[in-house]
């Protein structure tokens, strides 16, 4: 399910795009948030979309929860999708949360640690 054509890299990115506004402006359940759309992958035929997301200052059991809300919320987004991009069929969306903002952060906290003992041994 990768985006190998420009085609599908750019409904890909349309998708993301319109998500994010949606989610932004539409969903107003207190467990999503504040949600980013990480990506999006599209398969080949356009059935169905698995869309990363994580969630701004929360762990990985908030992002979670968020993405079973946003999976029991596909139908109505699914249908505010169609109404925004031109598209025969719009996909069926799948919501995943994704890790890595967490990874990363995690890293940069463990790189900036070591800096900063490495800065007091040479003291």
């Amino acid at each position: 399910m990768t985006n190998e054509t420009p085609r599908l890299r750019r409904v890909a990115e349309q998708i993301q795009r319109e998500l994010a506004d949606i989610i932004r402006d539409e969903i107003r359940d207190p467990r999503v948030g504040s949600v980013t759309v990480s990506g999006v992958e599209v398969a080949r035929d356009l059935g169905y979309a698995r869309v990363y997301m994580t969630v701004l200052g929360g762990d990985a059991a908030v992002g979670e929860e968020a993405a079973t809300v946003l999976n029991r919320a596909g139908g109505f987004l699914r249908r505010e999708l169609g109404r925004r991009v031109r598209l025969r069929s719009v996909p069926a969306l799948r919501f995943s949360y994704d890790p890595s903002f967490d990874r990363g952060a995690r890293l940069s906290e463990l790189i900036d640690r070591a800096v900063a003992d490495d800065d007091n041994r040479d003291e």
